[in-house]
């Protein structure tokens, strides 16, 4: 080790303690990035810990990887650099919580199950269900903008993230949105950090928007005979009085991963209210579907949760996330089905997605790199002609390496985007190389 490595880690070790850094083989090896180790792995206990630590790595050029729960490290381009990965799970502080105004600001490396059950007393929730939900890291929920089935209601953490306390490439503690002491002018900042995979600063507080949770809630499978029949219903169901909490399509190898019965194609709907609206919505959705030619089955309490961890992507498979205008679900079933039995006829797909608003999860496996590759290049090339877009969400770095996992821009936004990285992170510190277009 040089003078100026072993300086750079007691450096580290004077800020958040001896037992705050692991240089040692097994602690490098569990926190690579794409089979990237780091040189250190650092864990501040503090934001103010998390200031210093970035300010020495962007003083000593080195290039620092926000980690919280580890869920989500797939999800862009391999990085160019991992040099400090900066562990955020002791950040699980509760700052301040106001029932009354529905409104909370935690710590970010805090976990969505441990928020959950601060807020279970209180009878309200945070709206967000990504797979995987209750051991992810509300930071990195936020820094992956990680939705799931309840966005059809409730929208995604960029409806939700009111205000954020964050550190910037060169260590300096900025706030954005609510609760504003320090902003950075001119940027609706909350907004700015959901999705930037922490490209433009580290996440240390964020302020939430809370709702109450319903008094009860319903589920209802609806078994339908093709995905056009899918399609429909959700469309009756959207200019209907009905106000569904999910309506979460999944074709039938999803359906097969499921404890349900199985077709062609279904639509779980869940309506969460007072337990009269619930039975009476409940109600118009079996007439609805009966009109459809389609069969009802009531759902479990436990079915969101069991199907959370039945589409939940597997070591061998990768996940694709398809957006594509609300309207086309069908064509979007058909075009991913047919991409696979041209690019990669052995492969086994499971969909699911919110029907609602046109997002989509695919989950492939039994491809190889290639095959999956070529799949992608042809459900995006279908999908770009929509204005939609395909995103390699998770898979091994070679796919990632074989097809751009983002898929195209325009040369106008990805300039905005590059002018937005420029100012917020010229050198380069933060997630290096893993964001749109290698920023």
């Amino acid at each position: 080790m040089s003078v100026a490595t072993r300086s750079i880690a007691e450096t580290f070790v004077t800020i958040v303690g001896r037992e705050g850094v692991r240089a040692d083989d097994e602690a490098r090896a569990a926190a690579a990035v794409d089979g990237q180790p780091p040189r250190w792995v650092v864990c501040p206990v503090s934001i103010d810990q998390l200031s210093r630590v970035v300010a020495l790595a962007h003083d000593e050029g080195l290039a620092v990887v926000p980690r919280g729960g580890g869920h989500a490290l797939e999800l862009g381009n391999p990085p160019t650099r991992v040099d400090v990965v900066a562990d955020l799970s002791s950040l699980v502080r509760v700052v301040e919580y106001n029932p009354d105004d529905l409104t909370i600001t935690v710590e970010a490396g805090i976990s969505a199950g441990a928020l959950a059950a601060l807020l279970a007393p209180h009878r309200q929730f945070l709206p967000l269900d990504p797979p995987g939900l209750i051991s992810r890291t509300l930071g990195g929920v936020t820094a992956t903008n990680a939705s799931g089935p309840l966005r059809a209601r409730y929208g995604t953490m960029r409806d939700l993230l009111l205000g954020v306390r964050f550190v910037q490439a060169d260590g300096v503690v900025t706030w954005g949105g609510s609760k504003v002491v320090k902003s950075v002018s001119g940027y609706d900042v909350p907004k700015l950090m959901v999705g930037a995979l922490g490209t433009l600063g580290v996440l240390g507080e964020l302020t939430l928007r809370l709702h109450p949770r319903p008094d009860v809630e319903g589920s209802w499978l609806v078994l339908l005979p093709s995905t056009q029949a899918a399609q429909g219903l959700v469309e009756r169901i959207a200019d209907s009085p009905l106000q569904p909490n999910r309506i979460e399509f999944f074709n039938d190898r999803a359906l097969e991963s499921l404890p349900v019965e199985t077709a062609v194609a279904g639509v779980a709907v869940s309506i969460g209210s007072v337990v009269e609206a619930v039975r009476e919505q409940g109600e118009r959705l079996v007439t609805m579907a009966k009109a459809a030619g389609a069969r009802t089955v009531p759902l479990p309490d436990e079915f969101w949760s069991v199907a959370d961890r039945a589409l939940t992507a597997e070591r061998h498979e990768s996940a694709l996330q398809v957006a594509v205008v609300a309207g086309r679900l069908a064509d979007t079933e058909r075009a991913i089905t047919e991409a696979v039995r041209t690019a990669a006829p052995g492969a086994q797909v499971r969909i699911s997605g919110c029907a609602a608003v046109g997002t989509f999860r695919v989950l492939v496996g039994g491809a190889s790199v290639a095959e999956a590759a070529a799949m992608v290049t042809r459900v995006r090339a279908w999908a770009t002609e929509l204005g939609g877009s395909v995103v390699v969400a998770s898979g091994p770095a070679e796919l990632r390496k074989a097809v751009d996992p983002w898929g195209p821009i325009d040369p106008g936004p990805f300039a905005l985007m590059r002018a937005l990285r420029d100012e917020f992170d010229p050198k380069r510190v933060l997630n290096p190389g893993r964001y749109v277009g290698g920023l």
